[in-house]
This record gives structure tokens, C-alpha cells and sequence, in this order.
């Protein structure tokens, strides 16, 4: 019997950037716990953990030398260098997961995303907006994870993602949690159901 989700012998890619203190943790997660056709992809970092982050469930800690080891290796599907620390994607780990009929979501920085458009990896690209820079800074504030410095540069960081937002395959602005989860949702759902065409 057809499932909403989970029909494919093989995967479907799913992309997510967004700035960060836009949602975007919180809306995969949430889709995360609803499919379990789902799977998310951990990145690796060279940043250090924050307060209550978990290694290998959040992310997977290393340190700059075996990162960049990795890349020497070819083993990221993409990888970026943000405020000095780097992160990538497993290539391994995402193709193993398709292979088992795993959409695999990777919830990556723009300038990862714009690496796998440039590769022409076949993924679908969802941007993720704030509702508006003053909205994004309140947010940011309210974290409490970073200093006044930092938040800035992430705002500033951020109208730089947001102007290459028209480069995604779909837009959602979370203004609202629960709608913003109901795109993203049928986005997923109508993208296994759609017919795909060999260009």
C-alpha cells in the first residue's frame, strides 16, 4: 500500500539552509520525528560543542587536522569554512542512506548548498527565511549562545544568505512554526510523488 512518504528504492536528497535562529533545527527535527523514512545527515565540525550538544547526534566533533585529512581524502560531499571553523557532509553516510530508500536531509550553510549546486548533485534546495532582520536579531538575542559580536556577524552573514535565496528551489518563511512545518511537509510529499524526467 502507498505511503505518504517512503515509497522509493532510492532516497531523495533534501537540502535545508537558513540563517542561523531562523528555525530550522526545530522544523527538521520535527519532520525527523514524524517520517522515519526520514533520516538526518551529521555533519562534522571542528567547532567545539556547545552546552548539551551531543557527539554524533548533533554533530560529529573533529579536530582541525583530521578534517581537513578528510577533504585531502575526498571524503565530504561538500564542505565550508564559517567563522573559522569548517563543516561537511559525509559522502559515505548519504549515499548508504539513499540506498536503503532513505531520504536523507542535510542541513547545510549556503555556501555548501551552492558546492552541490555546482557539482549538479540532484538534491532539492529549500531556503528557510526569518520573517524579517530585526525579527532575526531578537531571536538571536534571546538564545543567549553568543555574544554581542558574534550575533552581529551572524546578521551580517545573514543578508548574505538571504540575497541568494532565489537560487533554492522553494522559499519558506517562518513566521509561524506550525505553517512553516506544513509546507515544508508537503514539500517532501510531493516531491517523492513527482515524476522525474531523465534531462
Amino acid at each position: 500500500m502507498e505511503k505518504l512518504l517512503g515509497n522509493l528504492t532510492r532516497g531523495l536528497v533534501f537540502v535545508v539552509s537558513a540563517p542561523a535562529g531562523t528555525g530550522k533545527t526545530t522544523l527538521v527535527k520535527m519532520i525527523l520525528d514524524e517520517f522515519p523514512t526520514i533520516v538526518g545527515s551529521v555533519s562534522c565540525t571542528t567547532r567545539p560543542p556547545r552546552s548539551g550538544e551531543i557527539p554524533g547526534k548533533d554533530y560529529h566533533f573533529l579536530k582541525k587536522e583530521e578534517f581537513e585529512a578528510k577533504i585531502q581524502t575526498g571524503d565530504f560531499l561538500e564542505y565550508a569554512q564559517v567563522f573559522d571553523d569548517y563543516y561537511g557532509t559525509s559522502k559515505e553516510f548519504v549515499l548508504e542512506q539513499q540506498s536503503k530508500g532513505k531520504h536523507v536531509v542535510l542541513v547545510i550553510d549556503t555556501q555548501g548548498a551552492m558546492q552541490l549546486k555546482e557539482k549538479k548533485f540532484p538534491a532539492i534546495f529549500i531556503f528557510i527565511s526569518p520573517p524579517s532582520l530585526p525579527e532575526l536579531r531578537e531571536r538571536l538575542f534571546k538564545r543567549k549562545t553568543e555574544n554581542i559580536e558574534l550575533v552581529e556577524k551572524r546578521l551580517s552573514w545573514a543578508m548574505h544568505e538571504m540575497a541568494i535565496a532565489n537560487k533554492y528551489d522553494y522559499n519558506i518563511v517562518n513566521d509561524n512554526l506550525y505553517v512553516a512545518y506544513d509546507i515544508l511537509r508537503s514539500i517532501f510529499i510531493a516531491e517523492e510523488h513527482k515524476i522525474r524526467r531523465e534531462k
